[in-house]
């Protein structure tokens, strides 16, 4: 995990103080080195901030070169499956001088260039020069864990990380209109029609599954290069089947995200997910090692987690447990620090929470932490995504819509927005009422697609990454495998939503050694704090702001419904 940066230039020079600055401005990404590189003609040139985590010597440092010097690359992140791609690279004659997956990913660009993006199993952005083409190619991985900011500056292309670096060299901190428009009116951060956008006029990113080659300091092609579109549903796999194979992705998952020369924890909240990882790793890793876990407590509160932290503490074994206690006095202390490092609005004071969390994971000395985000944006983890699914089959499967609401009711107590006529029109009496075939839901399978590729999913992958950078610490994300994901996507939808279960499949695959208690939750909470009480106590800080605020200049005059205090929060942390 690092720091990346760099600037193209057509015609002006690259300035090596720049570069110094941009790098210096990613230093809490890459504590561990940095790296600057400039061509001969100086119209390239990339800046990298190194946080190591494989191959902790020379050899790993970046900017690295590969082929004579033709390929020079700058790169964040981690490729998971490094060593199997190394081992095959190796079988076709390619020689290495390190133990970096780094130069792995330089041999397989050298050798399929863009294609060489469907053999990664990994979180990436990165940029690669090719001196022979005078190209540059950039791509991210497929969901978006690594940011990719990017900009024209004085006619140059610059990219980075982070926008601060970007902000450093010029780029406007100024907002656009439309985008505080859409926030204040309709709570979108990230917006549909326009996924590259940003909160800034001056600064898009590069999507998650999207690789750009840039030529003559102008951008050539953008293109995705993964989607979960193609994915047909397997209707003939049992459950049981279904929950065999969806262990054993998980379990490689966690394996190949437990590769590491650093110590590699775990981040714990209670929940499902963060408990099965948990309790994976403890099962991959040897007698002689101890697997750190961290959890944001809260006290005198209800929705604290620590009753369910103790059953998985009590079952695994080899864990030591860390616990903080993140309080509003401390957010009001640190809120502008909170907000320097997110660059753009929160939906709430819970990413606080990590953040705290990722400050014990250094004071514990480990660097990599695992962690379940991403599980309920392909599971059907909230409550939502019922509402859709019981929509869609009370006109499709009148007697599957019984079964489900019956199971609904019964687990969450009530149904209130959801009701079945008295009597069911007769046309789909005649066509669905002795429908035995499971019909797929398509509106909640086109909703889990929105929400892993385009919405819900990116804002907290932004979270993640800036909490844990913050404090040089590196996330990964087990349930963000792709293998993982497309089998999941091939699941009839009664596997992910059923009776009344969200994520059942998951709950039958870890039913035999997560703690029954937590397997079988039926709420959800997370690292989730008082938020109404940290509010009332922000509130003297809001009302100034406020009556110094004419939101219509910030949104180009155009008037919204409802402005929250917390809304109005987000202006003064983030609209300059």
């Amino acid at each position: 995990m690092c720091g990346i940066a760099g600037i193209y230039g057509k015609q002006n020079k690259v300035n090596y103080p720049d570069l110094k600055l941009m790098g210096d401005k990613l230093a809490h990404r890459g504590p561990d080195g940095e790296g600057i590189w400039i061509n001969e003609p100086d119209n390239i040139g990339f800046a990298h901030r190194r946080l190591s985590i494989i191959d902790l010597s020379d050899h790993g440092k970046q900017p690295m070169h590969y082929a004579d010097k033709r390929y020079t690359i700058t790169f964040n992140g981690e490729i998971y499956n490094y060593v199997e791609l190394k081992r095959s690279l190796i079988d076709k004659g390619y020689k290495f001088v390190s133990d970096s997956d780094t130069e792995v990913l330089l041999a397989l660009y050298a050798e399929k260039k863009e294609k060489c993006l469907s053999d990664l199993d990994g979180m990436f952005a990165f940029a690669i020069w090719d001196d022979r083409e005078k190209e540059l190619f950039l791509a991210r991985d497929r969901f978006g864990e690594k940011p990719l900011y990017y900009a024209f500056i004085n006619g140059a292309f610059c990219f980075a990380s982070e926008m601060k670096a970007l902000f450093a060299i010029g780029a406007s901190a100024g907002t656009r209109p439309e985008s505080v428009y859409k926030y204040l009116e309709s709570n979108v951060l990230i917006d549909e029609q326009d996924p590259a956008g940003t909160f800034y006029k001056d600064i898009r990113q590069l999507d998650g599954a999207g690789f750009m080659i840039v030529k003559d300091a102008a951008i050539q092609k953008i293109k995705r290069y993964w989607s979960l579109d193609h994915v047909s549903i397997n209707t003939q796999i049992s459950l049981e089947e279904a929950a065999e194979r969806f262990t054993e992705l998980l379990t490689r998952s966690v394996k190949r995200r437990l590769r590491s020369d650093v110590p590699v924890g775990s981040s714990l909240s209670g929940g499902i997910d963060s408990s099965a990882i948990v309790l994976i790793a403890n099962r991959l890793r040897n007698d002689r090692q101890i697997q750190n876990t961290f959890s944001a407590r809260f006290r005198n509160f209800h929705k604290d987690e620590g009753r369910y932290i103790d059953m998985v503490i009590a079952k695994a074994t080899g864990v030591s447990r860390h616990d903080v206690y993140p309080d509003i006095d401390k957010l009001i202390e640190e809120i502008e620090t909170l907000a320097y490092h997110q660059e753009e609005p929160f939906y709430s004071g819970s990413i606080y929470n990590q953040y705290c969390v990722m400050r014990l994971a250094k004071e514990f000395d480990t660097t990599v932490l695992l962690d379940g985000q991403g599980a309920d944006e392909q599971l059907g983890g909230y409550l939502h995504y019922y509402a859709h699914h019981l929509t869609y089959l009370i006109t499709r499967q009148p007697l599957e819509f019984l079964r489900e609401r019956k199971g609904y009711q019964k687990i969450h107590k009530s149904l209130q927005p959801y009701r079945i006529p008295r009597r069911l029109p007769l046309m789909y009496m005649k066509k669905y009422i002795f429908n035995r075939e499971y019909v797929f839901d398509k509106d909640v399978r086109s909703l889990l697609v929105k929400d892993m590729t385009t919405t819900g999913l990116k804002a907290l992958l932004r979270y993640g990454d800036r909490n844990s950078m913050a404090f040089s610490r590196e996330v990964r994300l087990p349930f963000l495998s792709h293998e993982l994901c497309e089998f999941i996507f091939t699941l009839p939808t009664n596997y992910i939503l059923r009776r009344g279960w969200t994520k059942y499949i998951l709950r039958k695959a870890v039913e035999g050694f997560v703690p029954e208690e937590i397997t079988w939750r039926k709420d959800k909470i997370g690292f989730e704090p008082p938020q109404d009480d940290w509010v009332l106590r922000l509130k003297p800080m809001i009302e100034e702001y406020k009556s110094k605020t004419n939101y219509l200049d910030l949104t180009g005059g155009r008037a919204v419904t409802k402005i929250t205090d917390w809304k109005w929060l987000m202006l003064k942390l983030f609209v300059k």
